[in-house]
């Protein structure tokens, strides 16, 4: 089989970039290894009718790619959990609190101090090339833990910040990039990625899988499912060879894989340089759960649904009127990996009662996406050294292959997927690339 274009995932990507390429009048085929498309983004039905949000659920204002697609698409956008009334909750190994009149003036100002470290860092970044930032190495080599201790912070204020960024699946501050943070902020015009007022304060009308479906209808008898990949060859023509041993040939091979299953695909023919930049790349290990309740039983405490936890779940916030979503981020793993059936659950129900009372859910439905083999992970992390070692690389295309995903930006892996899937249509139609953010 021959097509003008291939591109390997179905995810938000992989779709967004197949659509613009149809749209051009494109030759393209989509090769997607399960049964679904989507890739991290999954709606779920439940009995009662509702769909859940098994993976990507959150977009925010600072997100213009995601929302501009999704115009297009005719969805509506709505407000997140940022509208949801009460107060966060924090469930701390020495207590719960709802509100935070538990913290000092002194706690709340080292949190401060760390946050304005970063955005003067990220005011003179370039988000697409922070390699050339002139202290670009000691900055990826320094840990945000160590900067905030550098800040002389109060023990609760880092207790706090590490219970954040594990809640929100970042891993932890001791092994997280103080470069790749600067550029998350960068990348949006200035905004931390924990400011959720403007990271993850949207949502698409009826769950992200919306976007999912109305994609995967525009490019509708274009995919291939359950057609994993075993290898690629960037030549003229490029050869994409099926797990099956299907042999397909194309003009250009756009890659719209995560990085762990990348690293199993055998890519010739790609120069070293961009291959082993693309090999350097990690995600976390993160699994998602969603509580399914009768209502918003959060409320009955003053609480918002928004938690952060230093105990084994990481924390929640509110999917709808009755469900709460939970991540678990990398160093939740081994906990996960070694619990005995039915006790991960349990401690999710418990962390959940201490915020607000006794609870019946009618369900705890878990995402292991960390070992899932068409994901083997979450979000894109940078570890310390990280964005130094993939280098200017990154995000780049080497035609004929083509990059896409939530792994080659840094604005929210939703809006990456999008953002560099439009981008790499762009690139092979010979259009003019898109801005990295506008407004």
């Amino acid at each position: 089989m021959k097509a003008d274009v291939i591109v390997v995932g179905g995810g938000l990507g992989g779709l967004s970039c197949a659509r613009d390429l149809a749209r051009a009048g494109t030759d393209v085929v989509v090769l997607e290894a399960r049964a679904r498309v989507g890739g991290r983004v999954e709606g779920m039905a439940f009995d009662d009718g509702r769909v859940l949000q098994m993976g990507g659920e959150l977009i925010g204002t600072v997100h213009h790619a995601y929302r501009a697609l999704a115009a297009e698409l005719g969805l509506g956008i709505v407000p997140s959990f940022t509208a949801e009334p009460g107060e966060d909750g924090y469930d701390m190994l020495d207590g719960t609190h709802i509100g935070e009149g538990w913290l000092s003036e002194e706690d709340t100002a080292a949190l401060a101090r760390l946050d304005a470290a970063i955005l003067e860092i990220a005011r003179n970044l370039d988000p697409a090339d922070p390699w050339s930032h002139p202290d670009a190495a000691r900055l990826d080599h320094l840990s945000v833990g160590a900067l905030l201790r550098s800040l002389e912070p109060t023990w609760l204020a880092y207790r706090l910040c590490e219970a954040s960024a594990l809640s929100a699946a970042h891993g932890t501050i001791e092994r997280g990039s103080v470069l790749a943070w600067a550029r998350a902020a960068a990348s949006v015009g200035g905004v931390l990625s924990n400011d959720y007022g403007q990271w993850e304060n949207l949502k698409v009308e009826g769950g992200s899988s919306m976007l999912v479906d109305a994609l995967e209808a525009a490019v509708a008898g274009r995919i291939r499912y359950s057609a994993p990949v075993a290898s690629i060859h960037v030549g003229a023509p490029c050869t994409v060879t099926l797990v099956s041993g299907e042999v397909l040939h194309a003009d250009a091979v756009v890659c719209a894989l995560p990085a762990g299953p990348l690293r199993r695909v055998g890519i010739t023919g790609l120069s070293d340089a961009r291959l082993r930049s693309l090999h350097r790349q990690r995600a976390a290990m993160a699994s998602k759960a969603v509580t399914v309740l009768d209502g918003p039983v959060w409320r009955r405490t003053g609480w918002n649904g928004l938690a952060v936890s230093e105990h084994e779940i990481g924390g929640f916030w509110v999917q709808g009127e009755g469900a709460l979503s939970t991540l678990l981020g990398p160093e939740k793993q081994g906990h996960i990996a070694a619990a005995p059936p039915g006790t991960l659950t349990q401690a999710l129900i418990d962390s959940l009662e201490r915020l607000c009372g006794p609870v019946e859910p009618q369900a705890v439905i878990w995402r292991h996406w960390g070992t899932d083999p068409y994901t083997l992970g979450y979000v894109a992390i940078w570890e310390p050294g990280d964005l130094m070692g993939v280098g200017p690389l990154h995000g780049t295309h080497e035609p004929p292959f083509y990059v896409a995903g939530s792994d080659h930006w840094a604005a929210g892996y939703m809006e990456g997927a999008v953002r560099t899937g439009r981008d790499a249509a762009c690139a092979i139609l010979g259009q003019p690339r898109p801005s990295l953010y506008v407004e």
